[in-house]
């Protein structure tokens, strides 16, 4: 563990706290239009022009993703993404029948995944303090926070590819078991759920589907 101490400890808070108000004061909120575009009018597709996506732009959405926040820092996801046909063919195994062509016309298909053994890293990325002994012989814990944490950050991806011009569509409709055998056999990896990237054809697009309103799906305590 290499964690900053005393002096160069209080700089570099004094120095996060004062980024942080540079950048309310430059940026209160983002536009409404940033808004429509990853949340409030984005759809998610199924269908796919055959545009590519080069690899610096993945490259690009991964290092915005990992930006997002999870528990102690841990980063439990890890992301496959998927773009060659023999990549794809094996992906195909895992796929229910109604889904393989859309995984097949997709440019990337991202299997996010996260690391039982995230712990392992805990020093290099929460080197304040070593925590590994939270997650030590503690399975439950680990799977836990892997699974809530990946999941987290499967969900920053996907607004993070659409921030960057990319389409989405999340996919669930798959074995688990085939993914992890195919592609994790023998490692700490386990599958959560595939995430199609690239740019939509929106003639597969039907009508946008209703959202429960604020009274019926929140309260205030």
């Amino acid at each position: 563990m290499n964690a900053p101490t005393g002096q160069n400890l209080e700089l570099l808070r004094a120095q996060a706290q004062q980024n942080h108000r540079d950048l309310r004061s430059r940026i209160d909120r983002i536009s409404d239009d940033a808004i429509d575009l990853i949340l409030r009018d984005a759809r998610s597709h199924y269908a796919w022009t055959d545009k590519p996506i080069p690899d610096g732009l993945l490259e690009d959405l991964y290092e915005i993703t990992i930006n997002g926040p999870t528990s102690m820092n841990t980063l439990p996801a890890r992301f496959v993404f998927v773009k060659t046909p023999e990549g794809k063919e094996r992906l195909a195994k895992s796929l229910k029948p109604a889904n393989v062509g859309k995984m097949m016309g997709a440019p990337v298909t991202v299997i996010i995944a996260h690391d039982m053994n995230f712990w392992h890293e805990l020093p290099n990325l929460f080197p304040h303090e070593d925590r590994r002994h939270l997650f030590d012989g503690k399975d439950a814990y680990v799977a836990d926070t892997a699974f809530r944490n990946g999941t987290m950050q499967g969900t920053y991806m996907m607004i993070a590819a659409r921030a960057l011009g990319l389409d989405v569509g999340a996919m669930s409709g798959f074995s688990n078991a085939i993914v992890d055998e195919e592609f994790f056999a023998g490692t700490s990896l386990k599958s959560n759920f595939l995430l199609n990237i690239g740019y939509a054809d929106e003639t597969a697009l039907f009508q946008k589907l209703p959202r429960l309103p604020f009274e019926k799906a929140c309260s205030i305590a």
